[in-house]
């Protein structure tokens, strides 16, 4: 039989995506407020693998990922979760967002990210929350599965991602040796 192990910490990151460059900086600025300081921040990145947003935030879409300096147990990922909708929501206008903060984390093995919807590759979590695991990392990079979205699965987010993880790596590794 298994023993059950609390698991080790993981590396939080957030993907903000807006028409408005403004707001993509403000919602920045709440994040760092509610989950601390950043050690990593993409360039912005064109929102163009989909048009679903489109009716709601406007275009162009750009996006932003960043992680954030403290790790956070994953058992965390659905009050984060309620949190970066919440503060979405304090920011829109009847009703109409005008901004999206999608969490989500990294560990050694996987990108896992948070959603409200259910799909046969989701697991439910607690409190109307799903995790997805987006990406794996096999061989030294990450990989993407048939299901993850086209942008996750381009070379440059791959890319964006295998550095936050190499910063955990990083982190786990200073993290040991301190104990």
């Amino acid at each position: 039989m298994g023993e059950a192990k609390i698991p080790e910490p993981v590396k939080l990151i957030a993907s903000i995506f807006s028409a408005d460059e403004e707001r993509l900086r403000r919602a920045e600025s709440l994040l760092i407020q509610e989950f601390g300081p950043l050690d990593y921040r993409s360039e912005w990145l064109p929102f163009t693998h989909t048009d679903y947003y489109t009716p709601e935030f406007g275009a162009p879409l750009v996006r932003v990922i960043v992680a954030f300096e403290r790790l956070v147990g994953p058992a965390l990922l659905p009050a984060i979760k309620h949190r970066t909708s919440e503060l979405e929501g304090a920011d829109s206008v009847q009703g109409h967002r005008w901004m999206n903060i999608d969490p989500g984390y990294v560990s050694l093995s996987k990108l896992v990210l948070a959603t409200t919807k259910d799909h046969a590759h989701r697991i439910y979590v607690r409190d109307g929350i799903y995790a997805e695991v987006t990406l794996r990392y096999q061989e030294g990079t990450f990989h993407p599965w048939p299901w993850t979205y086209p942008d996750y699965a381009s070379p440059a987010y791959i890319a964006i991602f295998n550095h936050i993880r190499a910063q955990y790596h990083r982190q786990l590794q200073a993290r040991r040796a301190s104990t």
